[in-house]
């Protein structure tokens, strides 16, 4: 056996023990690739399942390995007719007083991921690839093209290595590349610390439900989403109006925030009368609130290690 290969044993239990270096960067390759953070978890247990029956240092290196299987798995997992997406991707902003319309089902969503499963390197140097918009968009390239454009550009691997990786030609995989690259958006260098002050405001003036402070916090051409409805926003001032309508009914009075972190940006834990509600992850731009997509999933806190309770975050935070 090479060096970090499996552990086989004899107790008919998978030993994960060699492999645990490469979750974390196997995790965040999985994501992009399948839009979910449960299904990247899923994709990386049974890349270890296979690559601890499977793997021998004649292949190869062990991470080449388990890339290797990680992408047939993730293909496997993406031979559905449906892809994972945002509100925006699926309908024109709604205008305030518009109904939400009917819930989609969860697996037609790209969902969240907690940072503390991505690797500490690509929080710093791939922060951009990671986020919603970008997962998203990336969920429009075929499988195959992602899976390139994921090797080659984010995780660097070289066009020989690309090719063995996915059993085919440096040709092919340079004219995925190409093909890939004119379907996304650029990606910025994703360097820019958020202004913890930002955050602080953003919590006093939301659970306080100070429309006018929360207002003052958001681009002008901010965006705010609400999975699993279609319904979404655009703008400053159509934001604003809703959360004046909404005020009168007083359903989120006394919301309380416990912060989190996801997809390399902020992210906070909506409970409401105590119970946990939804997950809201921010997006943030030039000392401004760029985007504001809140997950209706109290099934999300447990991923994220937050509490089901406001009282228990209360006691935990002690």
């Amino acid at each position: 056996m090479g060096h970090g290969a499996p552990d086989r044993g004899d107790t008919g239990v998978v030993d994960t023990t060699g492999l645990e270096p490469h979750r974390a960067e196997l995790t965040g390759y999985c994501y992009r690739m399948l839009g979910s953070g449960f299904e990247a978890e899923d994709a990386v247990q049974e890349t270890f399942v296979r690559a601890w029956r499977t793997y021998d240092a004649a292949r190869g290196p062990l991470r080449a390995w388990l890339f290797h299987l990680a992408t047939n798995i993730c293909l496997d997992m993406l031979r559905g007719p449906q892809r994972r997406a945002r509100a925006m991707d699926l309908t024109p902003a709604a205008t305030p007083g518009a109904g939400l319309g009917a819930p989609l089902p969860p697996e037609r969503w790209i969902h969240p991921i907690p940072d503390d499963r991505l690797s500490p390197e690509e929080l710093v140097v791939a922060r951009e690839t990671v986020r919603l918009a970008f997962v998203a968009a990336l969920q429009h390239l075929p499988p195959r093209q992602r899976a390139v454009l994921l090797l080659r550009d984010v995780l660097k691997w070289s066009a020989a290595e690309t090719a063995d990786l996915l059993d085919t030609t440096v040709t092919s995989v340079n004219s995925a590349l190409q093909r890939a690259r004119t379907k996304l958006p650029a990606v910025g260098p994703g360097d820019e610390e958020v202004d913890e002050g930002l955050l602080a405001r953003y919590v006093s003036a939301f659970e306080r439900y100070d429309v006018d402070g929360l207002v003052s916090l958001l681009h002008e051409d901010a965006t705010e989403s609400m999975p699993p409805f279609t319904w979404w926003l655009r703008g400053r001032e159509h934001i604003r109006a809703v959360m004046v309508a909404a005020e009168a009914d007083a359903a989120c009075a006394g919301a309380r925030l416990v912060p989190t972190r996801a997809n390399g940006s902020p992210a906070f834990g909506q409970y409401v009368g105590g119970e946990a509600f939804a997950l809201v992850v921010l997006d943030v731009a030039g000392g401004l609130i760029t985007g504001v997509t809140i997950y209706l999933d109290p099934g999300l806190f447990p991923f994220f290690g937050l509490p089901m309770s406001f009282d228990h975050a209360l006691r935990t935070e002690r």
